[in-house]
């Protein structure tokens, strides 16, 4: 080892003694951990948390039936097996096929980002949709006829973004930062064949072969699942385009639920630096699955559209120029002015983020298990196992998820849930403390994007206070409040521009979304066209709509990984998430809606 190793080495082995002590302090702001001895600063409940009682109507029966993995663990989330990683790579004999494919998906996809009606046409979501009908009028070849079963939806949208066509590029065309900055849509991504790099030290002209898993944060919705080629295209000077185009048609054998028509963006540089970006999403999918409850947003195109794809870019870009920025006026004294200090709590903050949106979903990675209930609000959970992961602690992870609407509009129920003062109001690990902002980075236009980290002070007098790092974040397609305890002497490394990977998280929070029924809407009804054949009337008694919310928590139940899942621990986590939905409610004055 290098001598620089060895000293962080014996850097984090003290670090670790100190967080060990902080932590065993901190993890009594929710009561006692499952065993005596253990330190860990992540919540570890037991039977005897003091939770208003609730009745569980737990099927012991299903649950011992349930998806497990070879572990015997309930529903771990990375037990099942990886069919992303099923499709075979290509025979040579393919590759033409894939580049004729590319090629004329590229060439469908720069006509479609230019022109207008009558192929595109407005829906009430301020949103361009398609008209189907022009559009096998103007393409009458493309990669075929739409299968039986399957629904169309496509929509246009375009903005200006704060960052340069060349790093949009390298964004889209890097697996990882692609899948990072649309966290939120990509649940997992994978490139499983590099067919050309690009020319000239660029990507003009880069082919990949990819799967990837596109999700709405709720594990009511199916994920879809795709297998497509991405090309990238320089076409002058100052315009580069990204086009995807499903590769099912080479692969006979693949059931797939979703193909996706040539989509993706044309780029074009503008003078200031900034980027327009026209983004095309054009699917053909089976979404009969789908919850009845998330329905009307899946159908208007709002869920999986090119608005949602968008409206993430352009926060993202925004919270990127933030994390890059200098010039930090100090006048609020919360405000983090350190560069280096306001990099790490940011890179915290979106390994937080990440992590959070890679467990909500319904991923084909998890593996959730449904609480018996009555009503619509079901708890699912499932079970992962941590050993050697510096970013999470150690032992038995419980994660629990319920989405349920409610007659609020989205705006109203993200600025309750991201506002300090009202944290007491819902968040029941709080213990009733007073919550105070230490610490505050602003991450776009909007007041409602930003990174803080909280001050829990104790109500009780003999527990220590608990810091709690949180990031809010809005824009068009919906809205997140994630959160996650974290240890005080990390965070101290943290602000002072320290490693971030060393601070385990176990983050929790919300996802608030446009329930999408608060209109006629007869675009989305008729299979993502204009003809109104299958037109669908949903309404919703809030005059402004109201909003989908999911609440997911996860839990540290044992701190000792091979651990046996107790139902009590699973009892105490529901009757939590449900509690603090009741809450939820009853604050909005909605109870029992």
């Amino acid at each position: 080892m290098s001598f620089d190793e060895q000293h962080l080495r014996i850097e984090n082995a003290r670090l670790r003694e100190e967080i060990d002590r902080i932590s065993a302090i901190a993890a009594k702001y929710v009561g006692k951990p499952l065993l005596p001895h253990s330190s860990s600063p992540f919540p570890q409940l037991t039977s005897s948390h003091h939770i208003p009682s609730r009745s569980l109507d737990l099927e012991v029966g299903n649950f011992g039936n349930t998806n497990t993995s070879q572990t015997g663990f309930l529903g771990d989330m990375y037990g099942t097996s990886d069919i992303m990683r099923s499709v075979s790579i290509h025979s040579d004999a393919d590759k033409p096929m894939i580049v004729e494919l590319a090629v004329a998906a590229m060439e469908e996809l720069v006509r479609m980002a230019q022109t207008g009606d009558p192929l595109w046409v407005p829906s009430d979501n301020a949103v361009e949709i398609l008209s189907e009908e022009e559009y096998f009028r103007t393409f009458p070849r493309g990669i075929g006829p739409k299968p039986i079963g399957l629904r169309s939806e496509a929509s246009r949208e375009s903005t200006v973004v704060i960052m340069n066509h060349i790093n949009l590029v390298e964004i889209l065309m890097d697996v990882n930062q692609w899948s990072s900055v649309f966290c939120g849509i990509v649940s997992r991504a994978l490139t499983l064949e590099v067919l050309s790099t690009g020319v000239a030290g660029n990507y003009n002209g880069a082919l990949q072969v990819m799967t990837a898993e596109f999700q709405v944060p709720s594990p009511l919705v199916p994920t879809r699942e795709n297998y497509f080629v991405r090309y990238c295209k320089q076409h002058n000077d100052n315009t580069w385009a990204v086009v995807d185009v499903s590769l099912d048609s080479l692969r006979p054998n693949l059931i797939s639920r979703t193909r996706r028509r040539p989509s993706g963006c044309l780029i074009q540089e503008l003078p200031n630096g900034y980027s327009k970006v026209t983004w095309i999403e054009h699917m053909e999918v089976d979404d009969r699955s789908v919850h009845t409850m998330y329905k009307p947003l899946v159908n208007t195109g709002l869920a999986f559209g090119a608005k949602r794809w968008v409206a993430t870019l352009d926060r993202q870009c925004e919270r990127l120029a933030s994390s890059m920025a200098s010039n930090i006026p100090a006048g609020d004294l919360s405000v983090i002015t350190s560069p280096e200090g306001r990099k790490s709590m940011l890179k915290l903050a979106e390994r937080m983020v990440m992590s959070f949106c890679s467990g909500v979903g319904a991923s084909n990675a998890h593996a959730w298990t449904t609480l018996a209930t009555t009503g619509s609000d079901d708890v699912r959970v499932m079970t992962r196992k941590s050993m050697d992961d510096p970013g999470r602690p150690p032992g038995i992870v419980l994660s629990a998820a319920t989405s349920f609407w409610i007659p609020v509009a989205p705006k109203r129920v993200f600025d309750f849930l991201r506002d300090e003062n009202s944290r007491s109001e819902w968040d029941i690990l709080s213990n009733g403390g007073l919550v105070q902002e230490m610490a505050h980075i602003a991450n776009g236009r909007d007041p409602g994007n930003s990174v803080s980290l909280f001050r829990v002070n104790s109500a009780n007098s003999g527990q220590s206070n608990m810091l709690i790092l949180q990031e809010s974040c809005t824009d068009a397609s919906g809205s997140y409040v994630i959160y996650a305890p974290v240890d005080i002497m990390a965070m101290n490394v943290v602000l002072s521009g320290g490693d971030p990977d060393y601070v385990a998280l176990l983050p929790s929070g919300f996802a608030v979304l446009p329930d999408g029924s608060s209109r006629v809407n007869a675009s989305a009804g008729a299979e993502g066209g204009v003809d109104g054949n299958n037109l669908e009337v949903v309404t919703s008694t809030a005059s402004n709509g109201g909003s989908l919310l999911t609440v997911a928590f996860q839990i540290l139940v044992d701190s000792v990984p091979t651990a046996k899942l107790s139902l009590g621990s699973v009892a105490t986590v529901n009757s939590l998430i449900k509690c603090t939905v009741e809450r939820i409610k009853a604050a909005l004055a909605c109870e029992g809606a």
